[in-house]
């Protein structure tokens, strides 16, 4: 399949880069600042917050805040994680343009980590998912551990399209598939999104991948060769599962921005004003870039 002409880049670094941040709680101008500065590198999407507990979630404490303090540039959607009702009204007070669920395709995990079934957690998203759509708010599913479970092992790709499904179904207008600790390859992520699209049209997918074992890029090359034109990346790879022992996180949105330039795709995101953006990040949070391209082209 030939690659396709343009693909859009689908920026997590504010929510999934900061949520699990170790140390003191992240100041909430700071959190700002990447929002804005992220907006003007002509990313088209960036996920702003998650509304959970902050009792569970201390970095996302401060969601509301964060929310009605961003400069919104036109063009630019910006979205939060509501895992339940009370999140989803706080995240529609706070005026996110959309919002996601977030789902999994391990018993193993969903019991670990919100001590119930996948059909139970499912079931729990339909009145979320039902006041979004009363809202006009779209709802973007995440399916994790779609190619591998720290408790479960190896995922059965046919459980990934199913939940995937479910979820589409329930009205989910794009389905984010994770590979939450990192542990897929490309022929997995081929055959993982060759199950999941019998299932659920490819062009209401996104890719979500973790670089744990550094394969992230090449499983990213393997599905948009595919056809997926969604990737969720995290600015300077921040981030990281709790669940994987060495995990480094997300793949970095500049060295998957510099790759899709040198295949031709266009995203219409800037790479140097990225780059500068997660040197500035990393910078406020005490480290170094975690994109190779970042530091290649001397953003340290």
């Amino acid at each position: 399949m030939a690659f396709p002409k343009h693909l859009r880049l689908f920026e997590m670094g504010a929510r999934d880069g900061l949520q699990n941040e170790p140390g003191p709680v992240i100041d909430t101008a700071i959190k700002i600042e990447l929002i804005n500065r992220l907006s003007e590198t002509g990313l088209t999407h960036i996920e702003a917050a998650s509304f959970v507990s902050p009792k569970w979630v201390p970095q996302m404490g401060d969601a509301s805040a964060v929310m009605t303090g961003i400069k919104r540039k036109p063009g630019v959607t910006y979205s939060a994680l509501t895992p339940n009702l009370k999140g989803l009204e706080e995240a529609i007070a706070a005026g996110a343009d959309e919002v996601a669920v977030f789902g999994a395709a391990s018993e193993a995990f969903t019991q670990k980590n919100i001590n119930c079934s996948i059909s139970e957690s499912l079931e729990r998203f339909a009145p979320v998912i039902e006041l979004a759509q009363a809202s006009n708010i779209r709802v973007r599913g995440y399916v994790s551990t779609v190619m591998g479970c720290p408790y479960e092992g190896e995922i059965d790709p046919a459980q990934v399209a199913a939940v995937s499904r479910e979820l589409l179904d329930m009205g989910c207008y794009e389905i984010s598939l994770g590979d939450t600790i990192g542990v897929g390859t490309p022929m997995k992520a081929k055959r993982m999104l060759e199950a999941v699209s019998k299932q659920v049209p490819v062009e209401k997918l996104a890719a979500h991948f973790h670089d744990t074992y550094g394969q992230a890029l090449a499983n990213l090359y393997a599905v948009v060769e595919e056809g997926i034109t969604v990737i969720d990346a995290s600015v300077a790879g921040l981030g990281g599962c709790p669940y994987a022992k060495g995990a480094s996180g997300n793949v970095a949105t500049e060295d998957v921005l510099y790759m899709l330039n040198g295949l031709g795709i266009e995203t219409g995101v800037d790479l140097n004003k990225l780059a500068q953006t997660g040197h500035w990040i990393t910078q406020q949070l005490g480290r170094t870039s975690g994109s190779k391209v970042a530091l290649a082209i001397g953003c340290q």
